[in-house]
């Protein structure tokens, strides 16, 4: 029996044209129009036991599902580029928590105690009353974030569970639909001549895609989402009454999420390729900036098939969107465990159309630099040149006076330049180069135990371990 797959964002084409060719364990249902169009195949409206989207940064995208089903959705991902990675939420969506507050200060909501270290974000609008420090609450996961964003998960006080094509929800009455009008009126009026029936308390809620969908996928929804609400109280049967110490309840759903890099985006491209015409970069420019989504379109349908060829166009792409010289850039080090670290903000001051940028910073005094063992002293520069695609950077250290206080090379996956930040993922080995002209590779037994944690695969190991050697041996020169 298949596995059936909703894929929405920038990613859709891609993700659809390679889970169908994976074999006959998956098949995309709930299509967007664009979808229908560029695929010869139908695509039924049923429930879905997998959910693929797109992450509001479009670094990569969230995969929700039964845990017995997910996990070959997501070897399939894994699978696109050696620098994929995936992390597994220990908040994933639908989860149930008991809560409690430990920030209800100002905004529109409260941070939340999750335990085992996990925090969640109440919306004071979702509660009755008021919300204060030391509150408990039930709570469920609405939205859950990725490991490299800074914002917590959304909860809410009230369950909910979803079928695919509908929502049984504790806080609504009757039935409802997305929609509005005659559509809305007719999958009301339909729901009557289903056999299926919702569970006491629960309130049934249509999505938009049921529109599409008959008799017999709205039957099937229905009995899937009734379904796993007896799961959910047959798992909290045991749960006191009342809210206790923060903790997690239940996880009827699996979350995990994959972070694309710029191979990884390549990877993509050539899977939508097979189905629709793809500029080179299309999704490293879509990722970069959503402006550049419709223009990346118009792009490719005015070239056609022409502007399939050639190397990714960052001349055009970083004149149109950025970087350039004079903008501000971030640099987001991101870490194989999912976190995101930033490294401050620099000023562009050179560009080059064959991707190369020059990053200047202002140091504060105080400390030392890694591993070079350098004091560090108010008014010195870090002068970092990142270049698109490369798998290593150089910082160079210098003092207000001018004078070169070492170098310092990070071993990363291939660099993307976006318009506000430069991104890629840390792989813990780095070169050095000290003041008296000394390069020594540092930090590879860090690599070794995440390698060990399963942080690191050992194919992206090898490569970290190859350009640290080719890079001791130009500086070395």
């Amino acid at each position: 029996m298949s596995t059936t797959v909703r894929v929405r964002g920038i990613y859709t084409t891609a993700i659809t044209r390679l889970l169908e060719t994976a074999g006959d364990g998956f098949e995309v249902v709930q299509a967007s129009d664009p979808i229908q169009e560029r695929f010869d195949d139908a695509f039924d409206a049923a429930p879905a036991d997998v959910r693929i989207e797109t992450t509001r940064d479009r670094q990569g995208i969230e995969v929700s599902g039964a845990p017995d089903v997910v996990e070959g959705v997501l070897a399939e991902l894994e699978s696109l580029g050696i620098d994929t990675f995936r992390w597994d939420d220990g908040t994933p969506r639908g989860a149930v928590f008991d809560g409690e507050v430990i920030d209800a200060g100002g905004g529109s909501g409260a941070t939340v105690d999750l335990g085992d270290g996990r925090r969640g974000y109440l919306k004071y609008d979702d509660v009755d009353g008021y919300v204060g420090d030391g509150d408990r609450y039930r709570l469920q996961v609405r939205e859950p974030t990725p490991p490299w964003d800074d914002d917590e998960p959304r909860v809410s006080p009230t369950l909910e569970v979803g079928g695919g094509l509908c929502t049984l929800s504790q806080d609504r009455t009757g039935v409802s639909a997305s929609t509005s009008g005659e559509a809305a009126t007719e999958l009301v009026g339909m729901t009557d001549l289903l056999s299926a029936s919702r569970p006491e308390g629960w309130g049934l809620h249509w999505k938009r895609p049921a529109t599409d969908a008959d008799l017999e996928a709205m039957e099937a929804a229905v009995e899937r989402a009734s379904e796993r609400v007896a799961e959910l109280e047959a798992t909290m049967d045991d749960a006191p009454e009342e809210p206790g110490e923060p903790g997690r309840l239940a996880a009827p759903l699996e979350t995990a999420w994959c972070w694309f890099g710029r191979e990884s985006r390549f990877a993509l491209d050539e899977h939508r390729r097979e189905v629709e015409t793809t500029m080179p970069g299309h999704h490293r420019t879509k990722a970069a900036d959503r402006a550049a989504s419709a223009a990346v379109d118009f792009a490719e349908a005015v070239c056609g098939p022409a502007g399939e060829n050639g190397d990714f166009p960052f001349d055009a792409v970083s004149r149109q969107f950025g970087p350039t010289t004079g903008d501000r850039l971030e640099i987001g080090h991101g870490k194989p465990d999912g976190r995101h670290i930033s490294l401050g903000y620099g000023n562009v001051t050179e560009w080059d159309a064959d991707g190369s940028v020059t990053l200047e910073r202002s140091m504060r005094g105080g400390g030392t630099y890694d591993a070079l063992g350098v004091p560090k002293e108010e008014g010195d520069v870090a002068i970092t040149k990142f270049r698109e695609g490369r798998w290593w950077y150089p910082t160079t250290y210098k003092s207000a006076a001018g004078e070169t206080k070492g170098t310092y090379v990070n071993v990363c996956t291939p660099v993307e330049l976006f318009p506000d930040a430069v991104r890629y993922v840390d792989l813990y080995v780095d070169v050095i180069r000290t003041p008296d002209g000394g390069v020594e590779i540092v930090d590879a037994e860090e690599l070794e135990a995440k390698v060990d944690e399963g942080l690191v695969s050992e194919p992206l190991a090898e490569k970290a371990r190859s350009v640290a050697e080719a890079v001791e041996r130009a500086l070395s020169k």
